[in-house]
């Protein structure tokens, strides 16, 4: 058997049935220290797909870098069919400021395709598409909450593409979303080259949460076993319970200023008019209730106690058969608490149970 050709990125060469470090060398600070985007990149010596799985677009969406480190650590990669581009840090200007955006403010979710002159974050983007993602055959795209704002571990995509179906079946996360593609994002990018590419969002910016690195290092491996990219006697197997698709979604909004107490929990099934949270001004002289405008579930919560007129605060999924999302996310409540049982369990938006 021909021994498989090496894999190329950023002029580097890759042989099959190793592993390599590669630094792409992105722009320089203003003191001309140089930044590069760290990129893993394991060739196994026997063809298939070629995964992109990437971290940290938005800089302070932390818990994707920590998911990408576990499983390139995992042992299934010794038997790799394909290639795994790991991307952990790919806004390395936001994560070193511990900031969502680019130094000049920009989104750089928002500067696909970008261009080779244009401003920093399309010069990146750009370098990205060229150096880094021209080669990938699928993409999962790792996120978290914005900061304050925890959000329920669960699948986004465009359900169109039978091949992203399977991927977001396959990452075995309680909750997909069929969300829209939003321009100058990397999934709208992907999409249109035809690259099947799932967005996993789960936690909050600038946080670690143990259960949402967790469920996203399976649902990481769970997707190269479907793609037959690892054995599959090996990785964790799939969920008892299949994840349920939610058809749309709605942001809940404020219509006061004041301080805010939390009533409904993430992952709890809300009806139509019932109570998500009071506001009231800090002096307790006047208090509004922020009422569900649809029954679903509840998908993110913001976590600041304190909020202004039309900040979103709750984010509700909506489903066809809401009792089914209900069993899938008391299922995964049920998963978490057995692969903790040997360690502290922590507190979660969606515990039944905090006080």
């Amino acid at each position: 058997m021909a021994a498989r050709a090496p894999f190329v990125i950023a002029d580097y060469e890759i042989k099959a049935g190793t592993r390599r470090t590669v630094e792409v060398p992105v722009a320089k600070l203003y003191t001309h220290t140089p930044l590069h985007i760290p990129v893993e990149v394991v060739h196994g010596r026997r063809a298939g797909p070629v995964l992109m799985v990437c971290g940290a677009i938005h800089g302070d969406e932390i818990n994707g870098v920590e998911i990408v480190r576990r499983v390139l650590k995992n042992s299934a990669l010794r038997h790799l069919r394909g290639t795994l581009v790991a991307v952990p840090i790919v806004n390395i200007f936001g994560f070193v400021q511990r900031t969502r955006y680019l130094p000049d403010r920009r989104d750089l979710n928002r500067c696909f395709p970008g261009t080779e002159s244009g401003s920093l974050g399309g010069r990146i983007a750009y370098l990205l598409r060229t150096q880094i993602m021209e080669n990938v055959s699928h993409i999962i795209d790792l996120h978290t909450g914005a900061i304050h704002r925890f959000n329920l571990p669960q699948i986004r995509a465009e359900l169109k593409n039978p091949e992203t179906i399977r991927m977001a079946e396959a990452f075995g996360a309680p909750i997909i979303i069929n969300a829209g593609l939003r321009e100058g994002s990397l999934r709208a990018y992907a999409d249109s080259q035809d690259i099947p590419v799932i967005t996993f969002e789960g936690g909050e910016a600038l946080r670690f949460d143990e259960v949402v690195i967790s469920s996203g290092v399976k649902g990481v491996i769970r997707v190269m076993r479907e793609l037959e990219m690892i054995p599959a006697k090996k990785g964790p197997g799939a969920p008892k319970t299949p994840s349920e698709t939610a058809a749309n979604s709605q942001w809940v909004r404020t219509d006061i200023d004041g301080i805010m107490r939390p009533v409904a929990r993430l992952g709890q099934r809300v009806r139509k008019g019932q109570k998500l949270a009071m506001v009231a001004d800090p002096f307790g002289e006047s208090e509004n209730a922020v009422l569900s405008p649809c029954s679903g579930i509840v998908i993110c919560v913001n976590n600041l106690p304190l909020v202004n007129e039309g900040e979103a605060i709750y984010h509700i999924a909506r489903f066809d058969e809401l009792g089914e999302a209900e069993a899938a996310m008391k299922h995964f409540r049920s998963s978490y608490e057995s692969d903790l049982a040997d360690d502290v369990v922590p507190v979660h938006p969606w515990d039944e149970n905090q006080k």
